[in-house]
């Protein structure tokens, strides 16, 4: 594989060029910058549209070296790119047309003859000198070009239709390289991993795992069955079951699910757990917090240790503002409270089952506030009568 590789994003009129189209929500480029890494490639080099650079940037990864061209420009980059590499480097890769690399091991199997392949290695001297001429494509690879073929694992990519010709492969591909760094994979056909994902050694990946958007997982974690992670980051010994994460950050040994939502801004801290039918947002939990079930927990920054009853919720929204509730260490919860923000739980503090606390708690006290019970002797029956004569 050449160290180097120069890639032309071709398309007609205002459509998006066929690299940049998805493949289980991942732009064909990603995926070929992925595997190009994995085998060696460290510099890329890409002409594209000027609308599309942001595109082209968010399929590569953050530390790659990677040069990004637009139209009136491309020839003087092209030029910096190509003579900036190492004496030694004889060779680099050219891409005019659309393209994917596959591993002999999981080479495509289409109803279909491989089409002439788009990738040529050409000698980089010979590249440069043609850039500042002013070169023709044609006649640069008719003279110099050396074309890359199936059997060394490239392909043509012609039509969109044809990408989904490729989700199995890429899928597969992403899922073999996690298995080898000791990743347990379950269901190698119903679970999908973006490129960019890390995940941990020891990790298991239960059926219906989806992992996108540079997503981490730590060692030694269950993730799945049926759950999505989409921009987080997962501490090791966590188990996330049956729920969907987005924009968060867990902690170790934390125990997710099933049935949670977890979305963007939420930190979770070592050793927490966050049941069934939870729902937190924008919110920070301190080590050892258990939120069990049927909870909602809004703009709430909340200490080590503290238990929610079922069914408690902060109340963050007025119709104006989001607020914030503060829950200190130790504190307790009881089952259907109603927390009305801006409000402050001291440290140490309980509220009564069924409570709304509009007012700020001291620490170790008990918050009770409901009214107390009226029983009215032989209502039930008295009703009951009643309805027997309608």
């Amino acid at each position: 594989m050449q160290h180097s590789v120069v890639i032309f994003l071709t398309a007609e009129g205002d459509a998006l060029p066929l690299m940049l189209q998805n493949v289980m929500g991942t732009p064909l480029l990603s995926h070929l910058a992925s595997a190009m890494a994995e085998r060696g490639t460290a510099r890329f080099f890409v002409a594209c549209r000027a609308a599309q650079i942001d595109r082209v940037k968010a399929c590569f990864a953050k530390d790659a070296d990677l040069t990004i061209a637009a139209e009136g420009e491309v020839a003087d980059r092209l030029h910096v790119f190509l003579s900036s590499a190492d004496e030694d480097e004889r060779e680099v890769l050219l891409l005019t047309a659309p393209a994917m690399l596959a591993p002999a091991s999981a080479a495509p199997n289409f109803d279909r003859a491989p089409l002439p392949s788009p990738a040529y290695a050409v000698k980089r001297l010979a590249l440069m000198d043609a850039v500042d001429e002013k070169f023709s494509f044609n006649d640069l690879l008719r003279e110099q070009g050396k074309a890359c073929t199936d059997r060394d694992g490239w392909y043509a990519v012609s039509s969109a239709a044809e990408l989904a010709d490729w989700q199995p492969i890429l899928a597969r591909e992403i899922l073999s390289r996690l298995a080898k760094n000791g990743v347990e994979i379950w269901d190698y056909h119903n679970c999908y991993v973006e490129p960019g994902v890390s995940v941990g050694s020891g990790t298991v990946l239960m059926p219906g795992t989806i992992l996108r958007n540079g997503t981490t997982i730590g060692q030694n974690c269950v993730i799945g069955p049926n759950t999505l992670i989409d921009s987080c980051k997962i501490g090791n010994g966590t188990v996330v079951n049956a729920s969907q994460l987005t924009g968060a950050v867990m902690g170790e040994n934390v125990n997710v699910g099933p049935f949670a939502y977890v979305r963007p801004g939420t930190v979770v801290g070592d050793g927490c757990k966050v049941g069934d039918f939870v729902e937190l947002k924008n919110s920070t939990l301190g080590e050892g917090t258990k939120v069990p079930h049927l909870i909602y927990v809004g703009d709430s920054d909340v200490g080590k240790r503290t238990n929610f009853g079922c069914g408690s919720i902060t109340c963050n929204y007025d119709r104006r503002e989001k607020h914030r509730t503060i829950i200190g260490d130790d504190c307790f919860i009881g089952c259907n409270t109603s927390l009305v923000a801006p409000v402050t739980v001291a440290s140490g503090a309980y509220t009564a089952a069924g409570s709304t606390i509009t007012d700020n708690v001291p620490p170790d006290a008990l918050a009770v506030a409901r009214s107390r019970q009226t029983n009215i002797p032989d209502w039930a029956r008295t009703h009951k009568v009643k309805e027997k004569k309608k």
